[in-house]
């Protein structure tokens, strides 16, 4: 630890710790989105990796402002709220899982108002349209991706992986894998699904284990 350089530095020397923390937007406790994290992330322990699973309804944060001051800052300084105790966990994790449900096409609303908190890790030029790059970027970070539908098609699922998947990418994570899941509404349901919570399980042990 004592060698390590706080990112909020911008510094490139940065090197997350190997860990995985697990992001559940569901705002349903206990929920099919619930047993799905702890599935992934039991996994990954399963590979002698620590991993922490982080649920956004227990925390009180706001959409981003779009104030830019973390432009000169480098972190979020704009909004003081329950976003300044997941940064941490977001840093200093080498891997990272993001499970969502389908609202009406797109992730929940937590999950939208908490991927654009993270615009405080990019560097912006001062051209117009602006350059851009991902003070995340060049760390070994990977990412798995979950959602979990009522419906039965990728249609009717809309917008909910690519919504996690091309900003995860634009900050520089690598997808190790996706896991999408249909025909599954009430509370513990997917409990049932043993084949889906298998693979959920392997999805959480190749992530910790593409982890160097």
């Amino acid at each position: 630890m004592k060698n390590r350089v706080p990112i909020q530095n911008g510094s490139d020397n940065y090197l997350p710790e190997r860990r995985i923390t697990g992001i559940g937007a569901s705002p349903r406790k206990n929920g099919n989105s619930d047993i799905l994290t702890k599935h992934i992330l039991n996994g990954a322990k399963g590979s002698g990796v620590a991993a922490e699973d982080v649920h956004l309804r227990d925390y009180q944060f706001q959409p981003c402002i779009g104030c830019e001051k973390c432009r000169k800052d480098k972190i979020c300084t704009g909004l003081n709220d329950g976003m300044h105790l997941l940064y941490p966990k977001i840093i200093d994790s080498q891997g990272l899982v993001l499970i969502s449900p389908t609202h009406n096409y797109n992730v929940t609303a937590w999950m939208k108002a908490f991927i654009d908190r993270l615009y405080c890790f990019y560097i912006f030029d001062n051209n117009c349209p602006r350059g851009w790059s991902s003070r995340l970027a060049g760390q070994g970070r990977k990412a798995v991706l979950a959602a979990v539908c009522e419906q039965e098609t990728k249609k009717d699922m809309g917008f909910t992986l690519e919504a996690m998947r091309l900003p995860l990418e634009a900050l520089g994570y690598e997808i190790t894998g996706e896991l999408t899941v249909f025909k599954v509404f009430d509370r513990g349901e997917i409990k049932g699904e043993k084949e889906i919570l298998a693979k959920a399980s392997k999805l959480g042990a190749n992530l910790a284990e593409s982890l160097r």
